[in-house]
Formats: structure tokens, sequence, C-alpha cells
């Protein structure tokens, strides 16, 4: 700041803008330095002496593996390097490391080394804080067998382990990083070459979720020049972005990526409903890309009158544009009136829907094919043999055309500029959607679709539907709007200077980032869940983007797997795939990962469930209801809130997810209410899982979406049973028994 004071100093124009410039980076820096002050300093690694002296750009020494003779005969070593690990690397004044960024290649040790292959660790040590205050220190030792000494010292050895307190830590309703606890096979996945596609699959509690958002700040701080274009983090709901999205800030990441709710990819809408398994099926299906096809062209086609007037619908009113299409077009040229009937207006528009271009772009080739129909009645065409002068004649038709208001009228009128919006707006229209869907869907689809968009909002099939017909319809070319001159340039007097003031690249980069359509690399989240339908969709958000794809087929809530995997592959292409699996369960114990698994076998025989790393002893409870669903709810998510420091999570079907709230009313912010779709991703202290056979049953995918809901408990987990669930003498329902 003072070097930036004494650039002001100068008085010139380029002087001023260095030290606004100069100001502007000391601020982001000191943002930054004030985001990564929580648990700053977090990590520790003390390491032998390397094979050779090399050192890499970070100030570290580059060997993996120990020198000979680091480690003498007696089983004593010294310690020949001390590395701290940080949020964010810092240096001192004479550009010597102080803190490595935990992203950079010297901090991978800090992550991979484990007792098995350590390399040159001999103990990790994990920092906990808050503020300036040190909360604990957790050491591992990589090398047990080993006395190390540091500075003549014994290293010692405080804490039971980093990774277990880690996990001990009670939830809250926004998940935190796991950049100090990530272990082996998840550092793996995170420093992962970006080219083309990684894949990573792992069941419940893996981490993949954290590994996902971790990967985009390691690939930013590798690359920022590749990823300026943006890295999009696709999630199912927009819960599990409410979740994540404060975990980048605290990475030292944060307006490079954009982390998205699938339900919000397009702007100007949002997906707030949710639609019955039944509709969801029909609208996320390949089957409804041929609906929305001829939707948007029936929408056109001669004789739907009704449809043109809603489809021509005013965006900002409910009142259509016009009550009906016109069946006759009339104009006066050169002194004659010409006229095209109905059968002439239905072959030029067949003629103009051959095209392929999307519907909204195919208006200029209609509006020429009709003045060419005009120009052929008129016969004007045989006037003169003369090329040049024919070609003149034809100009001055068309120019009389063109200007007529009664021409210009008709084709708003025939041909209407189409909205994604309108057209789905017309599909709720029963029978017109029959027509357009016969032979796709069946009556009963045909009836609940129908239903399903005549109400007020979308659901996040909807919103997949919007981006396809925005694809299908296309959008007309916009004139550019004249930019507005700073406020600053007014009152200096400079736009007499400079009448159009240059876009900085600052307010480029922002403009860009609010325009952005396509990225860079995509993550996705939770990709088992997504439909063939929203794979189109974010296929066109990362057409030239590397893609990270994380999931786990055990807990997909789409009920044709097969046809999802199929969009799945054309949305990310022929590029070469990098597969990872993530096998260790850190979230649930094993006493409530053993009771998940037994779900996961009915859901998915022969599947593996990833291992648990600790145990609690504390047995998962099973309660039965005897005085009514609400009040046997409530007393169990009060017992839970009294047992743990965390959240409470009362998972339930969909459909009861509202009432479920108002059996909660009263019992603080703690505890919180969710359909059996809504956990995806989610973690709690506690859950409550209500009526395991409704859940199970509400879809063709019901056991896969009820394996998710039994492992969101890190500590305890109670299912209550009801009359559908059958439980046994001991409460365990019919589900969950061996």
């Amino acid at each position: 700041m003072h070097d930036a004071a004494k650039r002001g100093q100068v008085g010139t124009p380029g002087a001023l803008a260095e030290r606004d410039a100069q100001v502007f980076r000391a601020g982001i820096h000191l943002n930054r330095l004030n985001n990564e002050f929580e648990d700053f300093l977090f990590g520790r690694i003390d390491l032998l002496l390397g094979k050779d002296g090399k050192k890499g750009p970070d100030g570290a020494y580059t060997a993996v593996e120990p020198a000979d003779g680091a480690v003498r005969g007696d089983n004593t070593a010294d310690i020949a390097e001390t590395l701290h690990i940080g949020r964010i690397g810092v240096l001192d004044e004479d550009y010597s490391p102080l803190v490595i960024d935990w992203r950079a290649p010297a901090a991978a040790p800090f992550y991979r080394a484990t007792p098995v292959d350590p390399g040159r660790v001999v103990r990790r040590r994990v920092i906990r804080s808050k503020g300036r205050r040190v909360l604990g220190v957790e050491d591992d030792l990589m090398r047990p067998e080993l006395t190390a000494s540091l500075d003549g010292r014994t290293l010692p050895v405080i804490g039971d382990g980093a990774l277990m307190a880690a996990l001990g830590q009670a939830r809250s309703h926004t998940m935190r990083d796991i950049v100090s606890s990530i272990q082996a096979e998840q550092d793996l996945v995170i420093r992962a070459p970006a080219a083309s596609i990684t894949y990573v699959e792992g069941g419940p509690g893996t981490g993949k979720t954290a590994v996902a958002l971790h990967r985009a700040a390691y690939l930013l701080y590798q690359d920022r020049r590749r990823y300026a274009g943006g890295i999009l983090i696709v999630s199912p709901t927009p819960l599990l972005v409410a979740y994540t999205e404060g975990v980048l800030p605290s990475l030292g990441e944060e307006g490079q990526v954009a982390i998205r709710a699938i339900g919000s990819l397009v702007d100007g809408a949002e997906a707030t409903l949710y639609d019955s398994p039944s509709v969801a099926r029909a609208k996320g299906s390949y089957r409804m890309l041929k609906v929305l096809r001829k939707a948007a062209r029936g929408a056109l086609e001669q004789g739907s009158a009704a449809a043109a007037g809603q489809l021509a619908l005013d965006e900002d009113t409910e009142a259509p544009a016009v009550t009906r299409a016109p069946d006759r077009l009339r104009v006066v040229a050169f002194g004659r009136r010409l006229e095209l009937q109905a059968p002439e207006l239905e072959r030029v528009r067949r003629t103009a829907l051959g095209g392929t271009a999307p519907v909204n772009l195919l208006r200029p080739r209609a509006r020429k094919l009709l003045l060419d129909a005009l120009w052929a009645k008129s016969g004007a065409g045989t006037r003169h043999s003369d090329p040049e002068l024919a070609a003149e004649l034809r100009a001055s038709f068309d120019e009389d055309v063109t200007t007529e208001d009664s021409f210009l009228a008709f084709l708003d009128a025939w041909w209407p500029e189409l909205t994604p919006k309108a057209v789905l707006a017309a599909m709720a229209d029963e029978k017109r959607l029959g027509r357009w869907a016969r032979r796709i869907l069946n009556p009963g689809e045909v009836r609940r679709v129908a239903r399903s968009l005549q109400r007020d909002g979308h659901s996040v099939h909807d919103i997949a539907m919007l981006d396809e017909l925005q694809a299908i319809l296309g959008a007309p070319a916009r004139p550019r709007k004249k930019r507005e001159l700073d406020p600053l340039d007014q009152l200096t007097g400079l736009e007499e200077l400079m009448p159009v003031r240059e876009e900085s690249q600052r307010e480029r980069a922002e403009r860009l980032a609010q325009e952005r359509t396509e990225y860079a690399h995509v993550i996705v989240d939770e990709a088992q869940d997504l439909t063939p339908m929203q794979w189109r969709m974010v296929g066109r958000r990362g057409r030239h983007a590397t893609w990270t794809v994380v999931g786990d087929p055990a807990q997909s809530s789409w009920s044709d797997p097969d046809e999802a995997a199929e969009a799945r592959d054309e949305a990310l292409g022929t590029r070469p795939r990098r597969r990872f699996q993530l096998t260790v369960n850190y979230r649930n114990p094993s006493e409530i990962a053993e009771l998940a698994a037994k779900v996961l076998a009915l859901a998915m025989p022969g599947s593996k469930a990833p291992s648990a790393v600790r145990s609690t002893g504390v047995e998962p409870r099973f309660s039965v209801v005897r005085q009514g669903l609400e009040r046997t709810v409530r007393a169990e998510a009060e017992r839970l809130l009294a047992l743990v420091d965390g959240t409470v999570g009362v998972v339930v079907a969909m459909n009861r997810r509202e009432e479920a709230r108002r059996w909660l009313a009263g019992l603080g912010d703690r505890v919180v209410a969710l359909g059996s779709l809504e956990a995806k991703g989610l973690e709690y202290d506690a859950t409550v899982v209500v009526s395991p056979a409704e859940i199970a049953d509400e879809s063709p995918a019901g056991l896969r979406v009820l394996y998710v809901a039994l492992t969101r408990a890190t500590q305890q987990l109670t299912v209550v049973s009801g009359e559908r669930d059958e439980p046994d003498t001991a409460g365990v329902p019919d589900l969950l028994r061996d």
C-alpha cells in the first residue's frame, strides 16, 4: 500500500492507473489472507535426507525416497527437512518458503505417505486452530520403528491420530474442507492430470464430493491460464450446493469456479418442484427428445391456430400476441394485389422446415420462400431477359413487399418467434401434447406430463427440457446494446475525449463469467443421478472441456442406468478416460455401514460396500410407531439432539417432506427434515430414517435411495418403522433383517 501511495503522487494518468491496479491486487491478497486465517496453517511433515539435493520451484527438496544412509543401522535418523503446510503459500522476505501451499508438489507427501509407503516422511502433524488459538495437535508416525532426532532432541508424538480426530468432529449444516485430512487414495484423484476424462467411483462416505471440490482448487493452482474459461461443478440438489459452497473460498479459490445445482443451469429458470417418479421417467428419458422436436416444429404447423397464439406469448404477460394463425397472405406490389392461399402457405412452411437449422433461425428462410412464391405469382420474372435488370426488378419487388405493414404483421403471426418457456407451456395442453407425443409416450404418460406442466413452477426435469428446447429453437441474433459511459468519465469531462470507454480487462472477465455457457473443466458430482436429458444439458456446457465425473452406481436414483450411461458417453465423447475407485468409508461407523450393506445387497446384488475405518460401539436404534408417526419421529429427534453436539437429519419419503417439517417445528436449527432424494451427498451427526418401506416403494430405484438415506450419519442412526415395514419384535423392519 505504501508503494501504491508513492505512485499516486507522480501526477500522471498512467501512474494513477498503476496505483489503482496495485491497490486492487493488494485488496484481493488481503481478502485471501483474511479468508484463510481460520485454520491457516494446518500441517507439518518432518522428512529424512533425500537422495539428491535438488529443490523444486516451491523451495522444498524434490527427492521422494530417503538417501542411502539416512537411516542408521541402529534404527536412528536425523530429520533433515521440516515443511509447514497451509491453505496458501507464504514466502519470507528472501522468498524462502515459510508455508507450502497444500496444492504444491512438495505438499503431496503430507497426504500420500503411509506406514506401508512412507517415503521420506517420519512424522505427519495436523494442527487444528481457531483464529490465533491452537485447539489440538495430532501426530501420525509413518516410520514408528525409527528413533528420529530434530536439532539433537528426540522427535515427540502427540495425540491419537489426525484422521480419527477429524472424523469425530461434530457436523454443521455446511461442509468443511478436508484439506488437513485428505487420505492417499483421495489425493491421487485430486492431483490426477486433467487431460481428457477422470472418472471416480466410490460408495457413501468415501469423500467424493470433497474430492471434487479440492480437485477444482488444485487444477486452478496448477494451470490457472488453462482454466481461465472457468470450472463448473454440477451438484444434484440446491441443498448440496448450499452445503458445499463455502469450501472453495477456504481453500484459496473463488471467482473462477461456479457451483450449480442441476436445476439451476438455465438462466431465468429455477427448479422448485419435484415430479412423481412416473413423470420423471417420461421427462428424463431419451424419448422426450423426440417429443420436444415435434413440439417445436408442430407449433408452426398449418392449422395449429391455437398453438400459434399460445406460443407467441409475451414473456411479461399472460395474454397471447395473436388469437389465431393467419391462413392467407395478401400484399400489394407493383400496383397488383398478390395472394397466397392456405395450401400454398403450407407448402412454403414444409419446405422451410425441411432445413436443419433451429426453428427460430429458419424464419429468414421462410421469409425468402414467401417472397419467392409471391414473385412467381406476380409474373414479373419474365419481363426482362437481361440478368442485371431482372435482379434489380426482383430487389425492388422484395423491398416493396417487405416494407408493407401487412406482410410484416403476417410474418410475425404466421412464423412467431418461439421461446422455450412458451413451447413448454403449450405442452401443458393434453390434446396438443398427445398429437406431438403419438407413438412416443403412452396415453397415461401424456396425461401425467401435461398435468405436471400446468403447475406454477418448474422441476429439475423441466429445466433440462427448457435447455433442450433452447437448442432446438435457437436464439435470433440481438443488436448489441450500447455500453453506458462510466460515471467517473462524465464527472471529469473525459467523455469528450473518449466518447466510448473501452472495457477493462476486469470488466470483460466479469461480463464473460456472467454470460458463460461453456467451461474449460466440468466436474459432475453424484453423476449416477443424471437422466439422459440432463446429461445432454450438462454436455452442452463442456463441449471442449476436460471432465471429472464423480459417482456411485449403487446410489443411483434414476430408474434406467443403462440409458443414462449411453447419454453420458455421448456427452463425454470418445476421449480417453482415467478411472479411480475410492474404497474407504470415512463417514459411517462400522455399525451403521453394516446395516446399510444389507440394503445394498438387495439393491445391487454382488456390489461391495466401502470399508468403514472406525467403530463407535453404538448400534443403530429401531423404533416402532405406537402412538402416531408424528409423536414417534419428534421424540426420536429430541433424543438424538440430546446425544450429539451437531446436526440431526430426519429423512422421509418425498411425499412426506412438508409433513415432516411440521412435526419438527420448534426443535431448533440443528435438526432438519428432508426428502429421500434431497439427502444425497449430505451428512449429519445423527439421522432418523422414517419408514424404509415407504422410501423403497416410491420409485423403481427406491432401494438404492434407501441405501443413501441409511448412510448419512457419522455417529448415530435411528430407524422408525410403521405397519408397512413389518417390524419384528425388536422393531427391525423387514428390509433390514438378515
